[in-house]
Order: C-alpha cells, then structure tokens, then sequence
C-alpha cells in the first residue's frame, strides 16, 4: 500500500479551507451569520463587487455546502446550509487574524461597536450581551461545565418559566458552546440558545438596529435580564 492510499474516502479539508480562503466568500459567509436569506445582490453590494462576481462565488460556495439556496420568482435566495455551519464559521472568525483595516468613518466603528455589544450568530445571541447572559446562567446553575456542557434542571425550569419548551431531541444538541469572535470567550448555541433568542425578539427584549446583525437590548429586556438573571446590563455583571 502506498502513502496515498491513507487518504482514500477520508474528508477532503482542504476543499473546505479553499471554499473560505477567498476574502469574498468569506465576507459573505460572515454576513449570513445573520440567519436571513441574502440575494446575491445584496451580498455584491455589502462585499463591494459586481453581481456576476458574487454569482460565481455563491455557486461554489452551494456546491461546496457551506450555503444552500432557494428560489422565489426570478429571485435567488442563498443562506447558510445550518447551525451546524454558523458555529464553524463563527469559531473560525475567533481564531482568524484581526486585519489591519484603514481609519474607519465613525458611523463604521459606531457599527463595529453595536456588533460586539449585541449581535446574532446565525439564530443564537452573541458579542458581550450573549457572552454575559450565558455567563450569568452558569453562576446560578442553569448551565453546567464540568463535563461539557449541559444544561441542567434549574436551566430547564427557568426556560419554562419563560414559557420556552425545547423542541424534541433531534441531531441539534439541547445546548453547545460557541466561541465569541469579539468576546473570545464562550456564549450559548444550541437548541436552547436559538429559543431564548427567539423568546428575547418575540418578549421585546431586543430588537435589529437596521439591516445588520447587531442588536440592540430594550427597556423591556433590561428589566427582565435584571429580574430573571441578576444581571446589570450596563455594566453585564450580576448584582445580588
């Protein structure tokens, strides 16, 4: 048997590393961490290339399975293939290099600051709200890290207080660590992060600051993370 032959059916890496290898793709792909569906010219103009460009890259991206499309009328509608995906990407994003970006206009840092704050990793909460909320979760017991992570009775009652009843065991995990690009530390993903993101949009909690990802924490939601989780949203660290 010769050396090659190791390799043989084994999962090809370097074709998923080349798939995020070019710039634009990978700006594309950290757009749609979003968890919306993107045409390919909204994602052309966000990535500041010509609509043919971006077809092009979309299509490896498809072929690749890094995104799946859907069609409406005349209209292609791409999104990433799952949270599966999204956590990857996500993770990647932690470990990448920062880039040496030019003096950025102040509506670009203010952006840049609204995204670490508060933002969505595809369908759960992330930058330092998420970080925060998970953190203040696991200082009263509702997560557990010893043998990784789990969430733990008191985690399953308090949800339910909140009126959050996880959907059946699938291939998603209950709960997952994700690592936070801005914070480098862990927030929650998982079945249970995805519902508590839907039940902060659907109670008020949060709401989208324009067209992006970054969120923007409410009155409501201040009130209630202050109630339900001891935690003091502006400065992010539990009282009493």
């Amino acid at each position: 048997m010769n050396s090659h032959d190791t390799h043989v059916g084994g999962p090809d890496l370097a074709a998923l590393a080349a798939l995020l290898a070019d710039g634009t793709r990978a700006d594309f792909c950290l757009a749609l961490l979003d968890g919306r569906a993107w045409t390919a010219i909204e994602l052309a103009r966000h990535a500041g290339v010509a609509a043919s460009t971006a077809t092009g890259h979309l299509n490896l991206l498809v072929g690749g399975g890094l995104l799946t499309q859907e069609r409406q009328g005349r209209h292609r509608y791409v999104r990433l293939a799952d949270p599966d995906t999204a956590e990857l990407i996500e993770k990647l994003a932690s470990m990448a290099p920062r880039r040496a970006d030019p003096p950025r206009s102040l509506p670009a840092a203010n952006r840049d600051r609204a995204l670490a704050r508060a933002r969505t990793c595809y369908d759960h909460l992330a930058g330092t709200l998420g970080v925060a909320i998970t953190e203040a979760m696991t200082d009263r017991g509702m997560l557990d890290w010893e043998q990784g992570l789990t969430l733990t009775g008191d985690g399953t009652a308090w949800l339910a207080e909140l009126g959050i009843a996880l959907p059946p065991a699938t291939r998603r995990p209950p709960v997952r660590s994700c690592l936070d690009w801005t914070e480098r530390r862990p927030h929650l993903a998982g079945a249970a992060g995805a519902a508590l993101c839907r039940h902060a949009f659907d109670a008020g909690w949060i709401t989208r600051i324009g067209t992006s990802r970054a969120v923007a924490l409410t009155d409501t939601g201040e009130r209630a993370l202050t109630d339900r989780l001891g935690l003091a949203v502006g400065t992010h660290t539990p009282v009493g």
